[in-house]
């Protein structure tokens, strides 16, 4: 399931590109299908670079300039020179890191001149919802622990060497989801109709009918659970 739109966010063969916070590999696996391209994914966490690792195997390709990478780090500490990465991907991770200034900061060390950058965050109102029905989603080990303005995070960014050039929304199926989810935390893993719901996404995720894709895309604009921002930085 991508946040990020490669239509929006264009790789060309030979670049550098960096999921920062990758989780467990979706856009750093896409971004190696895409191209010639050198993917490289960052987590502190180790089980989920594990479980990126296993999801990738499959993708593997003995032939051809692509390479695919994984590393432990800590994202306001980077192991990367500066001016070294032509693309960077940061989607639904600064929710999670009390110092997201600090990851801003290494973003804007690391990123090329003229390089993109698609930063990804829930949109606030339906992460409202959320917190509202159900402290354990946001006290949770790892959980988020701000609610992002949109537009207040885009000025942020566009304080420092960033043009903004793109905005749109994703995944407004998953909004009812996650409240539904939040409504039952407790029983969440039995309850007959969380479990029906995820059934619906996961038959989205796999088939992508007409009807459900065409849904959730007029749907985005007004209840998508995700804001997708894309910058491209400065020329210096």
């Amino acid at each position: 399931m991508l946040t990020i739109n490669f239509h929006d966010f264009p790789l060309n063969d030979g670049d550098l590109v960096l999921d920062l916070g990758c989780g467990e590999g979706r856009h750093v696996i896409n971004a190696y299908l895409h191209g010639d391209v050198t993917a490289i994914g960052v987590d502190l966490n180790h089980r989920d670079l594990l479980t990126s690792r296993e999801r990738f195997l499959p993708f593997a390709q003995a032939s051809g300039n692509k390479q695919f990478y994984l590393q432990q780090a800590d994202a306001t500490q980077l192991p990367f020179a500066d001016h070294s990465i032509d693309k960077i991907i940061c989607s639904e991770v600064l929710e999670h890191i009390p110092d997201y200034q600090g990851v801003l900061a290494e973003i804007e060390r690391i990123l090329k001149p003229g390089g993109l950058l698609a930063i990804t965050v829930p949109r606030a109102w339906p992460e409202k919802i959320c917190w509202w029905l159900s402290s354990e989603y946001h006290q949770v080990e790892g959980g988020h622990i701000r609610i992002f303005n949109g537009s207040h995070l885009r000025r942020e960014i566009e304080q420092r060497p960033f043009n903004f050039y793109k905005r749109h929304w994703a995944h407004a199926l998953h909004s009812p989801f996650w409240w539904l989810k939040c409504l039952w935390w407790k029983t969440q893993d039995t309850n007959p109709l969380i479990k029906s719901y995820h059934r619906l996404l996961v038959w989205d995720l796999m088939k992508k009918p007409w009807l459900t894709q065409t849904l959730e895309k007029w749907l985005n604009p007004i209840m998508g659970k995700s804001v997708v921002m894309y910058f491209r930085k400065e020329n210096s």
